[in-house]
């Protein structure tokens, strides 16, 4: 479907100024809990909205975290859970909540409005799996503490070449004049077989810094159609990504950028030496 032709589809969401957009990378989540510079990042960031942007009428979020094979999905639920995916940590990050709503009316009209690439099917629509996984939720409760802003999430079809993820995020763009805040939860770098604990935020591997310093210029530079392309970077792609979950993300946020939209950075640092901080705000 026309960009046009789905923005009218959105009908569930008012129209609005053109929203941000966000890639952010979330590395441990430990970082959810812990006072450090991450956290604090994604708190100051929230608090932009309502100052320097408006406050979203939804977000979308596309986690690294939810993987679906044969189609994409996205959250249709009315009271989405919140998903411990993750083991050996503290019980007070098991503990965390983020009860904030979810979006039955919109996630069915973007399911209808945004096609799969290839076949042109509409999205599906998960009614009871689900929920917010820790990609979604250790990054938005920082941002949006008061869980008053309704969420859902859309899953990635792992089974997919990364060139159609790029594609459908694309159509994702309609929705940032709907008020929609888009936020990719990914890292540009993520290997957890090679994390050293001890590495300072300066501290990473040269590949990772290599692949880091790549990817970055792209975004940087414009030239956002080469991000689909990783693998081309050989080696230090594959030590980059042992498997291309959390890159993935990436490509849903570079997808819905608008013409020339400057990038901004922040968190352009590592995270145990092998997990790329780098996340970005277009717009």
């Amino acid at each position: 479907m026309p960009l046009s032709g789905a923005a009218e589809a959105f009908g569930a969401l008012k129209k609005s100024p053109r929203m941000p957009l966000l890639f952010v990378g979330h590395g441990s989540p430990m970082n959810a809990i812990g006072d450090n510079a991450y956290r604090r990042s994604w708190q100051a960031l929230g608090a932009e909205f309502g100052a320097r942007y408006p406050k979203p009428q939804l977000i979308l979020c596309v986690s690294a975290h939810w993987l679906t094979r044969g189609g994409w999905f996205l959250t249709g639920m009315a009271r989405p859970k919140t998903i411990h995916d993750f083991g050996g940590f503290p019980q007070e990050l098991f503990d965390q909540q983020y009860p904030a709503p979810g979006a039955p009316e919109a996630a069915a009209q973007i399911a209808r409005g945004v096609r799969q690439p290839l076949d042109g099917a509409a999205l599906g629509l998960d009614e009871a799996e689900w929920g917010f996984d820790h990609g979604t939720w250790s990054v938005v409760k920082p941002m949006f503490p008061r869980a008053d802003i309704p969420v859902v999430q859309l899953s990635m079809d792992y089974s997919r070449p990364p060139a159609q993820h790029y594609q459908l995020g694309q159509q994702l763009r309609a929705l940032r004049v709907r008020g929609v805040l888009i936020v990719g939860s990914g890292n540009i770098v993520h290997n957890l077989r090679a994390t050293r604990r001890e590495a300072s935020p300066d501290q990473a591997y040269d590949w990772a810094i290599e692949f880091d310093r790549i990817v970055g210029e792209q975004i940087r530079n414009g030239q956002l159609a080469a991000l689909p392309d990783f693998k081309s970077l050989g080696p230090i792609a594959a030590q980059a990504h042992p498997t291309h979950d959390h890159y993935l993300p990436l490509l849903y946020a570079a997808g819905a950028v608008d013409g020339k939209e400057a990038p901004r950075f922040f968190n352009a640092d590592f995270q145990s030496a092998s997990i790329s901080m780098r996340s970005v705000v277009w717009g």
